[in-house]
């Protein structure tokens, strides 16, 4: 019994604290602060801690519900972008370490200075990975699905509504499975298992050691993947509804409208998840299923060292005020 008492350290919650696997570490988001936590090559922690102002407390309005998705999903990328960049930063390529900077390289630094140039990278690398995403989730898809609807001669729009969604979902999942299979995506994801673990032992209010976070399950409900799936399920009803009105036979004029009708599924999916993060019932269980399902390909099983890093990485975040960060 007393060692039952010393386990428990406070009662269960959910909490609004989320991170991000990075490159040999963590990054950690809380009310009040950022955290980013990585595994030097000698072993060490290299730790980054910053006061954390959210876009509603700059502009209120931009924390309306259904307006706040879009604003707060650019800037969870762009977070989720430094972030990245400063882990790569200590695990150069063996070709990257030798290589002088280029005469352009030197000239845009000279012309913009370090600060505004590390913006145009982070800028890039934002719109690059949007672009990629939209690219292969969303317009391929229309594109693949367009060209059979030209070969076959009279699809009906709603067999071509359907079989875009269809692969949209299997494209998802591939590209999934395949960054699972790679060395250096799989210890990414061992983080993130690392990751979901430690929060869990936070929610279950126990002392956060090596020991209680790894008997936590990896598989977590507000994860990341889970906003991305129903993103693009969200994404299947909202354009299924949209292109049962207009019918748009034209393959770029449905790119057009899929691209249009983005903003306005990325607000409905946030406010699905926040629901979904606030309740636990049958309706929330069967939204989040999927998500927890692809966790099999995104979450791995990481080692004490892995688990280290989730864990320092939380406590730097952890509320001023205890229960600030309750959801």
């Amino acid at each position: 019994m007393a060692d039952e008492k010393q386990q428990r350290g406070c009662a269960p919650f959910r909490t609004m604290i989320g991170g991000q696997a990075l490159i040999e570490g963590i990054m950690m988001l809380g009310p009040e602060k950022k955290a980013v936590v990585v595994r030097r090559p000698d072993g060490g922690l290299e730790e980054q801690v910053e006061d954390r102002v959210l876009i509603k407390d700059k502009h209120p309005i931009l924390g309306t519900p259904f307006l706040r998705g879009v604003f707060n999903f650019g800037s969870s990328l762009a977070n989720g972008v430094r972030a990245l960049m400063f882990s790569a930063e200590f695990y150069p390529e063996d070709d990257e370490a030798e290589e002088e900077p280029s005469k352009f390289e030197r000239w845009v630094e000279q012309k913009l200075g370090s600060e505004k140039l590390y913006s145009l990278v982070v800028t890039s690398a934002m719109v690059l990975g949007i672009a990629f995403s939209v690219g292969l989730f969303i317009l391929l898809p229309t594109a693949l699905v367009g060209g059979l609807a030209w070969l076959t001669h009279g699809m009906p729009m709603w067999c071509r509504n359907l079989l875009e969604g269809v692969v949209r979902v299997v494209i998802f999942m591939c590209y999934l499975m395949l960054c699972s299979k790679t060395k250096d995506m799989h210890r990414v994801f061992q983080y993130h298992g690392a990751e979901h673990k430690t929060i869990f032992c936070y929610e279950a209010g126990l002392p956060l050691t090596v020991e209680n976070v790894r008997k936590q399950p990896r598989h977590h409900p507000r994860c990341g993947t889970s906003f991305l799936f129903v993103v693009i399920v969200v994404s299947i009803l909202i354009s299924s509804v949209f292109f049962s009105f207009v019918e748009l036979t034209n393959v770029l004029a449905r790119m057009l409208a899929h691209l249009v009708l983005l903003p306005a599924v990325v607000s409905i999916t946030y406010e699905i998840n926040r629901w979904m993060g606030a309740h636990d019932n049958l309706i929330s269980k069967i939204f989040t299923a999927p998500g927890l399902w692809l966790q099999n390909w995104t979450t791995f099983e990481p080692d004490d060292s892995m688990i280290e890093v989730g864990i320092r990485s939380l406590e730097l975040v952890l509320p001023s005020v205890k229960g600030k960060d309750a959801w």
